[in-house]
């Protein structure tokens, strides 16, 4: 027996045995191959066929009768359509050989394989892609951006069907890839993103080897370059000129500078700083990255300075060291403010004024003087004054509004008011609008204009037996003590008609609530008769009280009378009304 041959038909060994045996080729049929009627892959072959007719071949399994058909004469098997080694590779069959006449098994049932040869009919394919990746500006040669991986569906184990090389087919200039592992790099460096941050890359898998006649599938790769701090800021301009006018307050906008840093982000955060020593602290400036603001701190005074110059910083709080060779990651630009002058209130020679007049002074008693000056001429004889009636409404003081003398228009009580407190207003002749206010504080001075006042009406009796020392009454005296003049004090005894000695002690005691400690035990001296004049001691003991100004209450001095007759007694201060007492 010979084993059929035929286009498709690869001859692969045969299977045999030495007495009847089945005698075919294991099959092999090239997928996708077609041609205008079925095609013979092979020829099944039993010895036991004499040729003569009675033989009977039957082809059960897969695709039996479908895809393949068998002569049943002479064993010959066809495809009847093109096969796809991707959708099945190969088909398991069964082999009977029976007896025409008799149906009777000539030989014993035999399972065969139909393979499907692959053929190159796949071009590989990229299932993840279109793809997106980003790399660092600036970086070095050969750097990875990304990994892209290509598929074939021939036949890796067979021929170069699947064997895939990658290739760069646009960004050449750029970048590489890697053919076997499909790994994407940079191929240059100081990549710049501010000159371009994006690149389309397309790259291609061919099978075969990448030899000729291979299959292709391409993909594209999206490069996005991302930020570094590589560029220094920079002031947009070198200089700026600004106005502002002496009355503005602090707060107040001078104006906007700008810089530009190129890069993103925290790589493009500025700080501004106003340079030390140039303008004080006169100025502020606050960063809003891009723009600054500058803004009054202090007052200006267009009289004291008309402008001002100094010089503003920009910087990056956040540098690279990597590209400190590109030069200082800073700027600095010039800034001039102009004073303008504007017509300003009159200025008072003080914030405040302290001024004092001694009560019961007459009217047109001198009390003080406020000054005040134009700072815009330096002048002081266009600057009329007056009282704010609000602050005066008993018209106590007058002003004289050429000089800004002040004086009393009546006479001040301490004991009713002891502080007054008026607002002189200063205006200009020529423009009344410019109106500036001052507090004058008066104080009253205190006289000893007040008497002292003994608590109540006191009467006593004593007996014609009192002893000599006999304590007889004792008198409260009360004093004002706001403010507590140092005094002397005197007692007198007016009348008598007893030659008898009578001895006289003053104390003092406290008052609750008051701050004045003052305590004396003083024998204050003899009492001798004399028919002639008003009795007096034999000598007189004065007792000066100390001043406490921090006393506001009242103090009462109590004075025992040692006697036992009838008497006159006076207690009084100088230049005051006596007080009598009759006992």
């Amino acid at each position: 027996p010979h084993p059929a041959t035929c286009p498709g038909l690869v001859n692969k060994g045969s299977r045999s045995r030495s007495r009847r045996s089945w005698i075919w080729n294991q099959f092999f049929v090239i997928e996708e191959y077609a041609g205008p009627e079925p095609v013979l892959i092979g020829r099944l072959h039993t010895d036991m066929d004499r040729n003569d007719g009675r033989t009977k071949y039957v082809l059960r399994g897969e695709g039996a009768g479908s895809v393949f058909v068998i002569d049943e004469k002479t064993g010959n098997i066809h495809v009847t359509k093109p096969l796809d080694r991707e959708e099945k590779d190969e088909y398991r069959l069964i082999a009977t050989a029976t007896d025409r006449q008799t149906d009777r098994a000539l030989e014993p049932s035999s399972q065969f394989i139909i393979r499907v040869q692959d053929i190159n009919d796949n071009p590989p394919v990229f299932d993840e892609g279109p793809y997106s990746a980003t790399v660092p500006e600036m970086a070095n040669i050969g750097t990875s951006i990304i990994q892209v991986t290509a598929t074939d569906a021939d036949d890796p184990t067979y021929g170069n069907s699947a064997k895939l090389v990658y290739t760069l087919v646009q960004g050449q200039q750029y970048f590489s890839v890697d053919p076997q592992t499909g790994i994407l790099r940079t191929a240059v460096p100081d990549m710049d993103r501010e000159t371009q941050d994006q690149y389309l890359v397309v790259l291609q898998a061919k099978d075969m080897g990448g030899h000729l006649g291979g299959l292709s599938g391409t993909t594209t790769v999206t490069v996005r370059l991302t930020d570094v701090n590589d560029n220094p800021p920079r002031f947009t301009q070198s200089m700026w000129s600004f106005s502002v006018s002496e009355l503005a307050i602090p707060g107040a906008e001078i104006g906007r500078i700008s810089a530009m840093d190129a890069d993103l982000g925290e790589n493009a955060k500025l700080e501004y700083t106003i340079l030390e020593g140039e303008s004080g602290d006169t100025f502020n400036i606050t960063g809003l990255n891009q723009e600054a603001v500058i803004t009054l701190n202090k007052a200006v005074d267009y009289e004291s300075r008309s402008s001002y110059s100094f010089s503003v910083e920009v910087l990056n709080p956040i540098v690279d060291p990597r590209f400190l060779r590109r030069g200082p990651f800073k700027d600095r630009a010039s800034i001039r403010v102009a004073v303008l002058d504007a017509d300003e209130p009159p200025r008072f020679s003080r914030a405040r004024y302290h001024m004092d007049v001694s009560e019961n002074c007459p009217p047109a008693c001198t009390v003080g003087r406020v000054s005040a000056v134009d700072p815009d001429t330096g002048l002081t004889n266009n600057i009329r004054f007056s009282i704010d009636p609000q602050s005066d409404p008993e018209a106590l003081f007058r002003i004289t509004p050429e000089t800004g003398l002040i004086t009393t228009a009546m006479e001040l009580d301490r004991e009713r008011e002891h502080w007054h407190n008026i607002t002189v207003i200063a205006t200009q002749r020529d423009n009344p609008s410019q109106v500036s206010r001052v507090l004058v504080a008066i104080e009253t001075l205190d006289l000893n204009d007040n008497a002292p006042e003994l608590d109540r009406q006191y009467n006593t009796a004593m007996c014609d037996s009192s002893s000599i020392g006999q304590v007889s009454m004792c008198l409260n005296y009360l004093r004002s003590l706001f403010p507590f003049h140092s005094s002397v004090y005197k007692m007198f005894i007016l009348k008598t008609w007893k030659d008898t000695k009578t001895h006289v002690k003053e104390t003092s005691r406290v008052i609750t609530g008051t701050t004045f400690w003052h305590y004396t035990f003083l024998s204050l001296g003899t009492w001798t008769a004399s028919s002639a004049k008003d009795c007096n001691f034999s000598r007189r003991c004065e007792k000066t009280l100390s001043d406490d100004y921090t006393a506001a209450a009242a103090a009462v001095l109590s004075f025992c009378l040692h006697v036992w007759r009838s008497w006159f007694f006076e207690v009084s201060e100088p230049n005051t009304q006596s007080l009598q007492l009759h006992g």
